[in-house]
């Protein structure tokens, strides 16, 4: 039986950076798009509870959701699919994912989701936001995918990919990385009515610290970053330091 890829992400069904994805992972078996219908970035690993979710079938194959990655995932591996998928890929994100911005991504809570209900998963995000090499981008996507469904994805493991900008320089290689970690400049807009009740949350470019052996530092260098996530995020050298503190209830 051929292998059941399902493809999800956060910049919605009709995204260019999706589109891509799909084409490229044809040949290594079935694929099913379940997608927000519309934007979803930033949306992190939000789940609609408490109001019905609406489902947009296109064909067998195709289904918009009117959510968020989350949700679409979980409609997936629950209501939509005949069988459970082999790998699940997320993306390609118009724009990287690299760093504590993990922790504010909808293409990188899809593939978490995933892994939580036990599918090997994938976020793929592209540093050029228009993902406009397309050709470069949907290879690398599908060499990882490959090599994941081939190799297997450690278990509560998720991969984060990230492909840096081709029209900066060709792509060199590929690294295993860890997260790196940057600074925003955050500002907050006020509105312009007469009593500025409303106000829009922007930033700057992110200032990234000079890390060896981050995702930053690879893409910089031309290299795609792949960065393997656990589900566990505990500090277990933290447990150990802590078991000395003396609290007082």
């Amino acid at each position: 039986m051929a292998k059941l890829i399902l493809i999800c992400n956060d910049d919605g069904f009709d995204a260019r950076g999706i589109q891509v994805l799909e084409r490229a992972l044809r040949p290594l078996g079935e694929i099913t798009v379940v997608a927000p219908d519309a934007e979803q970035s930033a949306s992190s690993h939000s789940l609609t509870v408490r109001r019905p979710i609406d489902v947009k079938k296109i064909d067998d194959r195709h289904f918009r959701i009117v959510g968020t990655p989350t949700d679409a995932i979980v409609l997936a591996l629950q209501v939509l699919l005949d069988r459970e998928p082999d790998l699940i890929v997320s993306g390609i994100n118009h724009g990287p994912n690299m760093g504590e911005d993990v922790q504010y991504s909808g293409t990188v809570a899809a593939a978490s989701e995933g892994t939580i209900l036990g599918i090997p998963s994938i976020a793929v995000s592209a540093l050029q936001r228009t993902v406009a090499n397309e050709e470069v981008n949907g290879r690398i996507a599908r060499s990882v995918a490959e090599r994941a469904l081939d190799e297997g994805i450690p278990e509560r493991v998720l991969l984060n990919v990230n492909i840096p900008n081709p029209d900066i320089a060709p792509v060199k290689g590929l690294r295993i990385t860890k997260l790196g970690s940057r600074h925003y400049e955050n500002f907050i807009e006020p509105g312009r009515g007469p009593l500025q009740s409303s106000y829009t949350i922007g930033g700057r470019e992110p200032v990234w610290r000079d890390d060896d052996g981050s995702d930053i530092a690879a893409v910089r260098l031309g290299y795609v970053s792949v960065t393997p996530l656990h589900l566990d995020p505990t500090d277990y050298k933290a447990i150990v330091e802590m078991e000395r503190w003396q609290f007082e209830l």
